[in-house]
């Protein structure tokens, strides 16, 4: 048992550090303040072929493993990046995961590499206003005519559908009602966003202001059924394809954000004097910050973990379940007592703490809560009787 980076794994760590280099904590602040999408360190990210990380060589990607993602993703959030700069690029990498695993050879050689060189940029429509976790009831529809489908409903929560020129979309092809089992009868598309058929509406919300979050409200899109991935009727089983992977880099971007949290905060504790002594010699200081660095990395752990499992195409869906979960938490504590330990100042936007709770609460909510997570892990791995 090796728990540290293999030579690849911490190639990408390094060549990440030296691409986040060149975007300072400053950036992400005006980007944040302005609430633009991070044109330039996308492109940066694209530039150095890390977009199609976890891609398939033969369509330009590095066919690497979601243990390199996972790095990639940390070492961005790590830099002071956090979500903001990590969702920029996490659809990209992981997101069209489906394709890889179910698309045709014609699919994937139209749809795979554009995203990976950046020439695309994709969102991922699956989540509704009235259905939340509860997928089987969304109920947007794609109805079949000929060679086509009309695709009309509402989406929510879509990251990056205000930059984006293409979509993952699920909706419905055979009604609820009409469906053998609750899961069958949904269908994927990976198609063009065409703005005349698809209001986006922006979610104005607590932080990550640099990616946008939106309403979709689509009306009479044509797709064609050269877009649709799979089979008809059977768009969730992909989905879930990529449910793992996608706990598994957002509970490594949560660790990057704990990380970035505790370096501000050991840093301030080490210059701030007060009544003739640095506050770092506390052990009100010091305690809080210990048992935030542990929780973080023993998150970490788990994260990796979860990461193998998944790159040996062994079972790790509690394993993944469980680092989102516990990264989220470390987080979303380590942040927490960043801001304390700066005191007043840990509420200015000048010392960056302030920033990284407003984004630390993302990974605790999505792509799944936490007390779903819960319930998951006491029905799978505690063998307790299903409780939703």
């Amino acid at each position: 048992m090796d728990f540290m980076l293999t030579q690849q794994q911490s190639e990408v760590r390094e060549l990440a550090e030296r691409l986040c280099a060149d975007f300072k904590e400053d950036y992400w602040v005006k980007k944040d303040q302005s609430a633009e999408f991070p044109e330039e360190f996308y492109r940066a990210v694209a530039g150095a072929g890390l977009l199609g990380i976890a891609m398939p060589e033969d369509y330009g990607g590095s066919g690497l493993g979601i243990a390199e993602a996972a790095v990639l993703m940390q070492t961005i959030s790590e830099s002071g990046a956090c979500m903001s700069g990590a969702s920029s690029v996490h659809m990209n990498i992981f997101g069209l995961n489906p394709v890889v695993v179910f698309g045709t050879e014609e699919q994937k050689k139209r749809m795979l590499p554009p995203l990976i060189r950046g020439e695309h940029k994709a969102c991922f429509a699956v989540t509704e206003p009235d259905a939340g976790l509860n997928t089987a009831r969304i109920r947007t529809r794609a109805e079949r005519r000929g060679d086509h489908y009309i695709i009309s409903g509402q989406k929510i929560w879509i990251s990056t559908a205000r930059v984006a020129n293409k979509a993952l979309i699920l909706a419905r092809t055979t009604p609820y009602e009409q469906v053998p089992r609750k899961t069958d009868g949904m269908s994927l598309f990976y198609t063009d966003l065409d703005r005349s058929h698809v209001e986006v509406r922006t979610i104005h919300k607590m932080g990550r202001h640099a990616v946008d979050s939106n309403m979709l409200f689509i009306d009479n899109l044509e797709v064609p059924e050269s877009d649709r991935i799979g089979p008809e009727g059977q768009g969730f089983k992909m989905i879930l394809h990529g449910l793992n992977p996608e706990r598994i880099l957002i509970a490594a971007e949560a660790v990057g954000i704990g990380r970035a949290a505790l370096r501000r905060a050991a840093a301030y504790a080490n210059e701030r004097v007060v009544f003739d002594r640095k506050i770092g010699q506390n052990q009100g200081i010091q305690h809080p910050l210990a048992k935030c660095w542990m929780q973080v990395e023993a998150a970490n752990l788990m994260v990796m973990k979860a990461a193998a499992l998944y790159d040996r195409k062994q079972e790790c869906g509690l394993e993944a379940n469980a680092a989102k979960y516990l990264a989220a938490e470390a987080a979303c504590e380590a942040c927490q007592t960043a801001v304390l330990t700066h005191g007043g100042m840990g509420y200015s936007a000048e010392y960056h703490v302030e920033r990284y709770l407003r984004e630390s609460f993302i990974p605790r909510i999505a792509p799944v809560s936490p007390q779903m997570i819960l319930n998951f892990v006491a029905e799978k791995a505690l063998g307790l009787p299903k409780s939703y």
